[in-house]
């Protein structure tokens, strides 16, 4: 078995080799790719998953975005070109002449400044997840209509990055004016592609925009986003049904797969930002004892189940809050000094028990929220239950849809006990990655409710530490106290693998499986 997937590995190499090289690109064709969850609303600005990302981002273009051929280098997007001052306070942006809208209406920088003001300081019922990236802004200016100027308060080391944010999709400042929550019901944007249809538990169907901006683009007639996962999934990837998938396999499907695919299949893989968190309701008894959430991550054996969850979920790596391997990352050495990442795990859970027993629990009992999307959500959770199992705790799996499962964790006031949360953005950034750790104040995606100024005060600090050494002292501070603390703990990182049939091309495999998917270069070789 091994000599065959060997040889499957190595087959698909070459194909993904030759797929990487130069083609001429054909015109035409509809792409249908398979989406394992449904969006539960349209806003860009207000939404973390995948499930919106893929089927919703072709409609949209953003101010920069990553060049994913040449990943995590930036280039522009609605932005032809763009300046920062000497001190780093001062980002002005030259916008392209000629974009439209979807309704045939002209784009300008007051659709820019509108959409960022939105971002940062959501008003009229709108919700924005990503207020903390954008609250060292100080002004937005629009000196004419091509030219936007945003003036920071202070130095942030992640801001341009921020800008090629595939979660900023660009609005209309008219629309936006006449309902702050227009996007949520209503798809309108100035992307390659027009909204035509979304048929819930179905489809959602995108068509070619004649009127984009970028000569020659888009190449696909349309797309077709088939919402289906697992199983079906795979089996409607075997059969040629959809083409790709593009959030990712575990290593079993990617070997079932190539086999099945043979030489009709390209495999791409890269490690991932992105993992599976658990977070802990502090406004709820007992979570709200730092006892028992410390009980419940040192009960992890995170070293045996990388190893043994890699063989059969698309997770592989242990790591702190920033992924293993990044610069910024905390290395083994300082990994295995954290609680919850000892390698001795005997004497982790005999500390454990101790702490549930001081904490007047130690048979303790509760509701553990998961998402119903198998890979990786169930097997880890499945893992984490055995985990606190072997300490005396007994929790109740409780899979949700994904539409129910984000709101049993973002509503006002949410009900839930602990829950499998993930923590996936567009970029290794410790501004990005470190966000679901600050006060609930400040980061509406930190959904166990926690107030810590410790936190906030380091963050702060390392944000605008444009001395790497210096920062990284910093954020090695905030990972300690993050984990001290255990709001919300860190489980095992992911590893993406896709597979796609050849004759996809012009798509490229990044770290975040929200970048490039806009499908503006995308085309179908047959």
């Amino acid at each position: 078995m091994k000599c065959i997937s060997a040889l499957l590995m190595g087959a698909a190499a070459l194909a993904a080799a030759g797929a990487m090289a130069a083609e001429t690109p054909k015109y035409g064709g509809l792409l249908k790719f398979a989406v394992g969850a449904e969006p539960p609303n349209y806003d860009c600005h207000a939404q973390t998953s995948f499930a919106f990302i893929h089927p919703v981002r072709p409609h949209y273009n953003t101010l920069l975005e990553f060049d994913t051929a040449k990943y995590p280098a930036i280039r522009g997007d609605l932005a032809e070109s763009w300046t920062v001052s000497k001190d780093g306070l001062t980002y002005t942006f030259k916008l392209r002449k000629g974009v439209k809208f979807h309704d045939g209406s002209a784009f300008s920088s007051e659709d820019v400044r509108a959409t960022y003001e939105r971002l940062r300081n959501p008003t009229g019922g709108a919700r924005s997840v990503r207020q903390a990236s954008y609250e060292d802004i100080d002004t937005i200016s629009t000196p004419d209509p091509l030219t936007v100027v945003f003036r920071l308060k202070k130095r942030n080391a992640s801001m341009l990055s921020n800008f090629a944010s595939p979660w900023d999709c660009v609005y209309s400042a008219a629309r936006l004016k006449q309902d702050p929550r227009y996007p949520e019901r209503n798809v309108m944007g100035t992307g390659p592609f027009t909204f035509v249809e979304h048929v819930a538990g179905s489809h959602w169907t995108g068509r070619k925009f004649d009127g984009y901006f970028r000569k020659g683009r888009p190449y696909l007639n349309g797309f077709i986003a088939i919402f289906i996962g697992g199983a079906p999934m795979v089996n409607a990837l075997a059969a040629g049904e959809v083409l790709v998938e593009f959030r990712g396999h575990s290593p079993a499907d990617r070997d079932r797969l190539l086999k099945a695919l043979g030489e009709k299949a390209v495999v791409q893989e890269t490690p991932w930002v992105c993992s599976l968190v658990v977070t802990f309701n502090t406004k709820k008894k007992p979570f709200d004892d730092v006892r028992v959430r410390q009980a419940l991550n040192l009960a992890i054996d995170r070293w045996g189940g990388a190893q043994a969850l890699s063989r059969v979920a698309l997770v592989r790596h242990v790591g702190g809050l920033l992924r293993p391997g990044y610069e910024f990352a905390a290395s083994e050495k300082e990994l295995v000094a954290y609680p919850g990442f000892s390698r001795d795990i005997n004497a982790s859970r005999a500390e454990a028990r101790k702490l549930l027993a001081a904490a007047g629990v130690p048979n303790l009992s509760f509701t553990f929220t998961n998402r119903n999307v198998a890979m990786p959500y169930t097997p880890v959770g499945v893992f984490l239950i055995d985990q606190w199992r072997q300490i005396g705790v007994t929790a109740k799996h409780e899979q949700l849809e994904t539409r129910l499962y984000l709101a049993a964790q973002q509503r006002d006031k949410p009900t839930f006990e602990a829950a499998l949360d993930f923590n996936c953005d567009f970029m290794d950034e410790p501004n990005l990655q470190l966000q679901k750790y600050l006060s609930h104040d400040r980061s509406p995606i930190n959904y166990a409710q926690q107030t810590d100024r410790v936190l906030d005060d380091l963050f702060d600090k390392q944000s605008g530490e444009l001395d790497k050494k210096k920062r990284n002292a910093i954020i090695r501070a905030f990972e300690k106290r993050a984990l001290e603390q255990a709001y919300t703990i860190p489980t095992i990182w992911w590893h993406r693998i896709i597979v796609h049939h050849k004759v996809m091309k012009g798509w490229h495999i990044t770290p975040s499986h929200y970048v490039g998917q806009d499908l503006s270069d995308v085309w179908l070789d047959q």
